[in-house]
C-alpha cells in the first residue's frame, strides 16, 4: 500500500476539527502507584543486578501500569541521601549496585522518564528530604556522602542516620537536591511521604531516643528565639514544605508537588480517630499544608479498611476533604500490599470499595497504591480486582492552578501504513505532554495515550480521533485522521 507524505497529506486530505460531543470524552481520574526502592522493596529485585536486567525489570513495573490501566508512577529517587540517578550533590544508591556511589552504568531515572512517558504515563519523583541512612544500608559511605562529610548535619538515630530539620543547611541542601532533579529532569511531579522527622525509636531499655538536635536548639535559645522545642521544630519543616513548593514553581511552574503524610493529623480529628499524633511525634503539620495550599496534590497514607472504627478509612477521607480550602487534588495513599493472599492479609475487595467511596465524592478524583510489588504478584488477586475497577481508560486530571496562557493547540495528525501495519505521525506544539488517539472499531473505541514520538499504532480502517494534552492536562480539540 501506498503512503501520503506529511506535506501533501495536510494538502489534500485536511483533518476537520471535531467539537467535543464528536469524540468519547475521557474520564479523569488520578492511578498511581509507588515504586520504592529503599531495600530493593519494588526496584531493582536486588542490588548488583546488570543493567539490562534492571531495566527489563522497570519496564515490566511499567508495563504492567499500563495492562492495568494506571496513568502515573511515583518513582522513589533519593531513599537515603543517595541518588537514583546521575547527581554531582550525592553518591550513587546502593540499592542499584550493591555499593554506594558506585554507579549502575546507565541513568535510571532519565530511563524511568523516557519509557513512561512512551506509554502515557507520568513520572514522578518521590524524595526522602531529612533519611541519611537505612538499616537496610550494608555499604560503607563513601567519602562524599552526608554522614561523613557532614557528620554534623547527619547523626545517628537509633538504627538510622537522620538529617536535622532545623539547620539551616540541611534545608537547603535537600532543596538543592529537588531542585536539581526538577531543572534536569522531565518529571511531571515532585513527591515527599511521610518521613519528617523520624518515627520514635527505643534504646535497650524501652525508652524513647531523643532526637539529637541539641545543638541548633542551643544556637536558637542563644540567639533569642521564643518559640517552644516541639513548635521550633514544626517550624522548621513548614519552612521546608513552603520553600520547596515556592522554589518548584519557580523552576517549573507545572511540576505538581505531592506530598504522602501519615493518614491522621491528630487523634480526635474527626472525632473517634485514635493513632499516632503526627503533628506532635513527627513535628508535622499536614493539615497547614493543606490548607495553605502548598500543594498541588495531596495524599493521606489512609492505611486502614473501612470498617476500623478508630481508624476509619471514609471518616478520615471525609476530614481530609474538609481541609481542602485551596481546592487542590485529593489522591488518598491506598494500602494495596495489605492484599497479600494470607490469613492477616485484606481481602482484594477492600481495595475496590476504598476506590468505590472516592468516586462517590466530587472532592476526591484518585488514589496512590502501595506499591509496585503487589501488583506484579497479583498478591491475593489484587491485580485481577483492580482490572475491573479500571476497566475503562482515564486522563490524569487537570490541575488548572498550574495552567498558563492558552489551551494546547490542536495537533496535527497524519495516517502512514508502514509495513503493513496503518499507523500515525502526529505533530503537536511546544508544551505538550501526551497524544490520545481514539480508534474506534464498531461501535467500540480503543484509546491509546503516548508521548507522540514515533509511530502511534492505529490499526485497521475505521475513525481515528487525536486530541493533544499539556503538561497540566489540558485537552486541545479534537481532530480526525481520514
Amino acid at each position: 500500500m501506498s503512503r501520503f507524505p506529511a506535506g501533501l497529506f495536510a494538502l489534500c486530505c485536511a483533518a476537520p476539527t471535531l467539537s467535543a460531543a464528536d469524540s468519547p470524552p475521557l474520564k479523569r481520574e488520578f492511578r498511581g502507584v509507588w515504586v520504592a526502592t529503599v531495600s530493593n522493596i519494588d526496584w531493582p529485585s536486588k542490588p548488583g543486578l546488570p543493567a539490562d536486567r534492571q531495566k527489563a525489570e522497570l519496564l515490566a513495573i511499567l508495563d504492567k501500569a499500563v495492562a492495568l490501566k494506571l496513568n502515573a508512577v511515583i518513582f522513589q529517587v533519593r531513599p537515603m541521601a543517595d541518588a537514583l540517578y546521575e547527581s554531582k550533590l550525592e553518591p550513587w544508591s546502593e540499592y542499584l549496585s550493591g555499593t554506594l556511589g558506585k554507579g549502575p552504568g546507565y541513568d535510571p531515572l532519565a530511563f524511568a522518564v523516557e519509557e513512561a512517558h512512551k506509554r502515557g504515563l507520568e513520572l514522578h519523583a518521590w524524595f526522602n528530604p531529612y533519611r541519611a541512612r537505612h538499616p537496610s544500608a550494608k555499604s560503607e559511605a563513601p567519602k562524599d556522602h552526608i554522614t561523613r562529610s557532614r557528620p554534623d548535619l547527619a547523626k545517628r538515630y537509633g538504627k538510622h542516620y537522620w538529617m536535622n530539620p532545623t539547620h539551616p543547611d540541611v534545608q537547603n541542601h535537600s532543596l538543592a537536591v529537588v531542585l536539581d532533579v526538577v531543572k534536569r529532569y522531565d518529571v511531571d511531579g515532585i513527591h515527599i511521604d511521610d518521613y519528617f522527622y523520624p518515627y520514635k525509636e527505643k534504646d535497650s531499655a524501652g525508652k524513647v531516643i531523643p532526637f539529637p538536635d541539641d545543638d541548633t536548639w542551643g544556637a536558637y535559645q542563644k540567639a533569642g528565639g521564643t518559640l517552644s522545642r516541639d513548635d521550633w521544630r514544626r517550624n522548621a519543616v513548614n519552612t521546608f514544605v513552603k520553600r520547596m513548593y515556592e522554589e518548584t514553581k519557580r523552576a517549573k511552574s507545572w511540576v505538581k508537588v505531592g506530598i504522602s503524610p501519615f493518614g491522621i493529623w491528630r487523634p480526635g480529628n474527626p472525632p473517634g480517630i485514635a493513632g499516632l499524633d503526627q503533628y506532635a511525634e513527627l513535628y508535622a503539620d499536614a493539615k497547614l499544608w493543606f490548607n495553605e495550599g502548598w500543594v498541588d496534590y495531596f495524599t493521606p497514607q489512609l492505611y486502614w479498611p473501612i470498617a476500623q472504627e478508630k481508624q476509619s478509612f471514609p471518616k478520615l477521607l471525609e476530614w481530609w476533604a474538609g481541609e481542602n480550602t485551596k481546592k487542590r487534588h485529593l489522591w488518598p495513599g491506598l494500602y494495596t500490599s495489605r492484599v497479600s493472599g494470607t490469613a492477616k492479609g485484606w481481602p482484594a475487595r477492600e481495595i475496590a470499595d476504598q476506590i468505590a467511596l472516592t468516586r462517590k465524592r466530587k472532592d476526591t478524583d484518585g488514589v496512590i497504591h502501595f506499591s509496585a510489588k503487589a501488583l506484579m504478584n497479583n498478591s491475593g488477586g489484587i491485580a485481577d480486582e483492580l482490572a475491573k475497577v479500571y476497566a475503562e481508560p482515564a486522563l490524569v486530571p487537570e490541575t488548572p492552578w498550574l495552567a498558563q496562557g492558552a489551551a494546547p493547540a490542536k495537533p496535527e495528525a497524519t495516517r502512514e501504513v508502514i509495513d503493513g501495519k496503518a499507523v500515525l505521525r502526529v505533530k503537536t506544539a511546544p508544551g505538550t505532554r501526551f497524544v490520545v488517539a481514539r480508534v474506534q472499531k464498531g461501535d467500540e473505541w480503543q484509546i491509546s495515550v503516548s508521548n507522540a514520538s514515533g509511530a502511534i499504532p492505529a490499526a485497521g480502517k475505521g475513525r481515528v480521533v487525536v486530541t493533544a494534552l499539556d503538561r497540566t492536562g489540558r485537552e486541545s480539540e479534537a481532530v480526525e485522521v481520514k
